[in-house]
């Protein structure tokens, strides 16, 4: 055991040296305490918008650095226990292969990260959900898979704030926008993008029959205003309406919320989250400025059908994954064929599963 203890150590060690070249270590410690001298400036906090991104970017790196350094850490703990078992101490080897089961969990966490090296990945995410074919039921479904994403991001520890809601005429939701941030928000919701069908005895049924309904999600990452996209105002229709939803008295007695449609892509942005009109329309510009250098990125990578096309139209034949509820329970994503048949888990958010299958594919 000893022999293979070591074997074992000696594998971690190249794998952490490539994973130390791959992800530019040394380069995201340098910048942490670069980060970290302005955090300790006396006037940090007189500028709130730099404040807050400093410590967002100190957060996003160190998601990186410390499993790194946590495995780094646990393999030098091994190399200890190895040493003490050779000198004559035998529960040091069991404590050196229980350090070892923490270094490969940590490992798996870091190859993870390793994934998310795309130019917005690190950032947060815009996520818009639309009912498609199925009435009243694919409301519902648009509900249920809102929550998904939601409790998703409570486990990440992100905040998920609504800039537009749109209610169902019956139940559910017909649109919803969410503005998600967090360390790698992106990187990690863009798999999310397409149309996602759910196969269910639907409840709105009185005959019990089996429905089947579709919703599709839109991902875009949230960028830096430092990026430049040129918007003609002359291509903007910008309309205000009442908010809907719950948000207090102001709700339905202003029109503070904001809709702008650019009319040469016929991109579509909404947003009622503020009681201020001018902060709607702010964060819908920004939304869209979003949406238009995606869309910019795509035309230029030649890639519109990839990323827009897989979504195609909300409907049978174009969905990237499936959720089974009847005769059977299952959930399946089309594109990896990865497969889980705890429905009722991946609905309370449980989506790592998805997510790292999607990544590892997309890399190779």
């Amino acid at each position: 055991m000893l022999d293979e203890l070591k074997t074992r150590i000696a594998n971690f060690r190249e794998q952490l040296k490539e994973m130390e070249d791959y992800l530019e270590i040394s380069a995201k410690c340098s910048e942490v305490e670069k980060l970290e001298s302005e955090a300790a400036d006396p006037d940090f906090w007189n500028d709130q918008n730099r404040a807050q991104e400093n410590i967002a970017a100190s957060k996003a790196l160190k998601a990186v650095l410390d499993p790194y350094q946590a495995m780094a850490s646990g393999l030098d703990d091994a190399e200890v226990m190895l040493e003490l078992a050779e000198s004559g101490e035998p529960e040091a080897l069991a404590e050196a292969a229980a350090e070892l089961e923490k270094v490969e969990s940590g490992f798996q966490a870091l190859e993870m990260q390793s994934l998310l090296g795309g130019e917005f990945d690190g950032n947060g995410a815009y996520l818009t959900l639309h009912a498609g074919a199925g009435g009243t039921e694919s409301c519902d479904w648009a509900d249920m898979l809102y929550r998904m994403f939601t409790r998703y991001a409570e486990r990440k520890g992100f905040k998920a704030q609504i800039l537009d809601y749109q209610a169902g005429d019956e139940a559910g939701i017909k649109s919803v926008s969410v503005l998600i941030t967090g360390p790698y928000a992106y990187g990690l919701l863009k798999s999310e993008r397409g149309v996602h069908r759910l196969v269910r005895i639907s409840p709105f049924d009185s005959q019990s029959r089996r429905h089947t309904s579709f919703v599709a999600a839109d991902v875009t990452p949230e960028i830096d205003d430092n990026i430049e996209v040129d918007i003609v105002e002359s291509d903007l229709r910008i309309d205000t309406y009442r908010a809907q939803g719950a948000g207090g008295q102001h709700v339905n007695t202003t029109d503070s919320a904001v809709r702008i449609v650019h009319l040469p892509t016929g991109t579509v942005v909404q947003c009622q989250a503020e009681r201020s009109q001018h902060k709607n329309k702010a964060a819908a510009m920004k939304m869209l400025k979003a949406r238009l250098y995606e869309l910019e990125q795509d035309k230029k990578r030649q890639a519109v059908d990839q990323l827009y096309g897989d979504k195609g139209e909300i409907a049978w034949g174009h969905q990237i994954r499936s959720y089974v509820m009847q005769p059977y329970t299952m959930v399946k994503d089309h594109r990896t064929d990865e497969q889980v048949g705890n429905v009722q888990g991946v609905l309370d958010g449980n989506l790592d599963a998805f997510i790292e299958a999607y990544l590892k594919k997309s890399r190779s």
